[in-house]
């Protein structure tokens, strides 16, 4: 390992917290953002040996030319922006962020469920179109609304923020089945019920995605999916926006085919104007801005496990390593 290691941070603005230094000699670096097409020459012109990034794109084209780059530390746990493969072949080193979310997303991924199972955002309308001022009785009824007690979540993968998600659930009286690739050593103790991916599109009334986002999870929900879940289901995506096709799923929301659906995530972020979700005006879909993550508690373990991630790594002991 080289005496003074040269640490360029990409996108510094896209954490709002404290960042401590690293106990190492080193040069430090920051951008309030960068776009894809500078990242390379940044990363070049200050012989960086150790590179942040939480959503900056490193490709093996970029990484070809950067010969003094050792250490990649994602500042997310998703790390589709980054070529592994490139990566190991040219042994340089890539950390992520894990399990720093698991209070923060799950709460959000429950504001989404009962806002729609409530039917917030419609009765909301209501009220300003002067429904309930006009109402020949103390209340309205035009949406119906459901309890979450006794009804039955389904969770599309069952790491750590599943697990939230699920004991959560299970607080609310909720059934909690779960399809994962690999069997659930502890689901019996967990209280969930293990079902195939059949059974979970067929039978939940809540449909949560957990999952990364790679080539065999592209698109899991398309049209087919949408087809074959309840009427009554909702569909709610808090992982990463490429596992739903968006433009099936805005088809299905706007003929009935689903009940409602709740999204912090899309294909492209920021989106572009033209969007079908970002554009689709109904009570029964609601579309945060990537914020389930954000907390203030949420975003200030990031930077600490992004600082001892760099740290461990210089002592000669990595971890949340990928490659």
């Amino acid at each position: 390992m080289t005496d003074m290691h040269r640490i360029v941070f990409l996108d510094r603005d896209s954490v709002i917290a404290n960042i401590r230094k690293p106990s190492f000699a080193h040069e430090w670096t920051e951008y309030p953002a960068t776009a894809a097409a500078d990242a390379m020459q940044r990363l070049r012109d200050a012989r960086a040996t150790i590179a942040i990034t939480n959503k900056v794109p490193l490709r093996a084209a970029d990484l070809a030319q950067l010969p003094d780059l050792k250490m990649i530390a994602v500042a997310a746990t998703g790390t589709d922006i980054v070529d592994l493969a490139a990566c190991r072949e040219r042994g340089i080193v890539v950390s992520n962020i894990r399990n720093y979310a698991v209070h923060t997303l799950p709460e959000h991924t429950f504001a989404l469920i009962l806002a729609l199972r409530r039917q917030l955002v419609a009765y909301r309308a209501d009220i300003e179109a002067g429904l309930w001022q006009k109402s020949d009785r103390f209340c309205l009824f035009g949406h119906p609304i459901s309890d979450l007690a006794g009804s039955r979540l389904g969770l599309l993968g069952y790491g750590a923020l599943g697990k939230s998600v699920a004991r959560i659930a299970q607080a609310f009286g909720m059934e909690v089945m779960v399809h994962t690739r690999s069997p659930i050593p502890d689901a019996a103790a967990d209280g969930v019920r293990e079902v195939g991916f059949d059974e979970l599109l067929e039978t939940s009334d809540v449909l949560s995605l957990h999952l990364p986002l790679n080539d065999k999870t592209r698109n899991l929900i398309s049209a087919k999916e949408l087809i074959r879940m309840k009427r009554s289901a909702l569909l709610i995506n808090t992982a990463r926006g490429g596992l739903v096709d968006e433009t099936a799923l805005a088809d299905a929301l706007r003929s009935g085919v689903i009940a409602g659906a709740g999204f912090d995530v899309l294909v492209k972020e920021p989106p572009p104007e033209d969007n079908v979700l970002l554009n689709l005006r109904l009570p029964n879909f609601i579309l945060t801005p990537h914020s389930a993550w954000a907390s203030s508690q949420a975003m200030q373990v990031l930077v600490d496990q992004l600082i001892d991630n760099v740290e461990t790594w210089v002592d000669g002991a990595p971890r949340n390593v990928l490659a």
